[in-house]
């Protein structure tokens, strides 16, 4: 289904992140490939389509069934005592799938980022939440990102989704809390 997609690695060479970055061009393909798929390395991320794809038999049993939550984070400061936006973007979500029964399998990850945000920065919060997912036992396949002008955001916005399998049998709901 995900066939492995071969394709030259590159490389982010900026300090901070720009407009182009956000304009579909060689410096966004530059940003996605050098942040994104190499943090987040998985095969239904690398084919690199506007949506995972996936074989619904594969990830359901008889009777279980799919949850699906999202989540938007807007913070600051972005890096705080014991984490960050990226940290609490990917626990957030995930946390949302658990407390429904869900076991949470797969994440998206849309971002809104400042221009002049410092690609440091950034590639920062993007490592926080691949450890962060690999902590959980999620993988990140598929996201979106936007450049805003300087002024327009306050660094960064996360937006996160989330998939889970909900067991067969498992029937948790916050009406019955």
């Amino acid at each position: 289904m995900n066939q492995p997609v071969t394709r030259p690695r590159r490389t982010l060479r900026a300090d901070t992140i720009t407009l182009a970055h956000g304009a579909g061009g060689k410096a966004m393909r530059d940003l996605i490939d050098a942040l994104f798929v190499d943090a987040f390395d998985n095969p239904t991320l690398a084919q690199l389509e506007d949506q995972a794809r996936f074989d619904a038999a594969a990830l359901l049993r008889d009777g279980e069934r799919l949850a699906m939550t999202t989540d938007s984070y807007v913070i600051t400061p972005l890096f705080f005592p014991g984490g960050d936006i990226g940290e609490l973007a990917v626990t957030g979500t995930v946390n949302d799938l658990a407390v429904g029964g869900a076991i949470p399998k797969y994440l998206t990850c849309g971002m809104i980022i400042e221009e002049g945000m410092p690609v440091d920065e950034l590639r920062r919060i993007v490592r926080s939440m691949k450890a962060t997912a690999d902590a959980a036992g999620v993988q990140i396949v598929t996201g979106d990102t936007k450049v805003v002008p300087r002024g327009a955001a306050d660094r960064l916005f996360i937006n996160t989704a989330g998939i889970g399998v909900i067991p067969a049998g498992i029937d948790i709901s916050s009406h019955r809390a």
